[in-house]
């Protein structure tokens, strides 16, 4: 895997979402990649959904320059009473889940033989083994679909989590897959903007240390830029921050050659609640309808 500025991509705009069905078209899709092109090498996606469908379409007709590591969204396969906002299921539902998770890993795999040149790697899924997801799924499942995906296909395979359980609890994990993909959220753990990239720092080495015959990606990586209270101090968000912390990310992990994805490149108003300032709707570098924010305007600018 080369170094090169790499985001995660979800284009779901205003009224669109996975649970309504309703999906970017082409043309919009298009657009967000032709916004994304000038600055970005590799696309981070989340589902094998229509939503991918589309997204490898685009680059394929458009013949746009893009590298996609793609994943598989793996929902809950048993409970877990530790997450506070849900992760409780019928054994109906458990049930449901895991025939849909064995059907993304075969659609994964499906898609990655498909398009050899754009997908360069595969995820098995995605924070569902750290003690809060409200989709967990037991380790010893994810070893299996990591095996099926190996199989399967020719790309370099991972599961994408948090870096908190790949200190410890992930260890044969480690050993399945082909490097690991740690998560890091500053702001998520109450530190403010100037203990920012050493924390984000503190968090990489203390897995790549741990494991250092194994490569280590970071899949996500960001600041939001707007908070109810909730989790996130209003006062530790903003665009002036999420400019600095962007900026000290991308020079560290350029100088050290750590392939990052920062997350994310368009707001998404219909994840969290229905607050309007509920964070996980403002983590994007450009808003819902795609005007740059304050990071991204200066960058155009030097472009120009």
């Amino acid at each position: 895997m080369e170094p090169g500025r790499a985001i995660c991509y979800s284009g779901f705009r205003e009224g669109q979402s996975p649970e309504s069905g309703i999906f970017p078209s082409y043309g919009q899709i298009k657009e967000d990649l032709l916004i994304l092109h000038d600055h970005w090498k590799y696309l981070r996606l989340y589902d094998c959904d229509k939503h991918t469908d589309i997204v490898l379409e685009v680059i394929q007709n458009e013949n746009l320059d893009f590298k996609v590591m793609l994943g598989a969204y793996i929902g809950a396969e048993m409970n877990n009473f530790g997450c506070q906002w849900g992760g409780f299921y019928s054994e109906e539902e458990l049930a449901e889940n895991k025939a849909r998770n064995l059907d993304q890993i075969k659609k994964l795999i499906q898609l990655a033989n498909e398009y050899p040149d754009i997908i360069f790697s595969l995820s098995a899924g995605n924070e569902a083994l750290v003690h809060w997801t409200d989709h967990y799924v037991p380790i010893q499942d994810v070893i299996k679909y990591v095996r099926l995906i190996k199989m399967g296909t020719k790309q370099p395979v991972t599961f994408c989590e948090n870096y908190v359980p790949w200190q410890e609890k992930l260890h044969e994990l480690v050993e399945e897959v082909d490097f690991i993909s740690i998560h890091t959220y500053p702001v998520w753990e109450y530190k403010n903007i100037h203990e920012a990239l050493e924390y984000t720092k503190q968090n990489y080495y203390s897995v790549a240390d741990r494991y250092p015959h194994k490569p280590v990606v970071i899949t996500e990586a960001g600041w939001a830029t707007n908070s109810n209270g909730r989790g996130i101090d209003p006062h530790n968000v903003s665009e002036d921050l999420q400019e600095v912390y962007y900026k000290d990310l991308m020079k560290w992990t350029d100088e050290e050659e750590i392939l990052t994805f920062y997350f994310e490149a368009f707001d998404e108003s219909w994840k969290g609640s229905n607050e309007p300032l509920e964070p996980e709707k403002h983590w994007g570098l450009f808003t819902v309808d795609r005007k740059p924010k304050k990071v991204m305007q200066k960058m155009e600018l030097s472009m120009v």
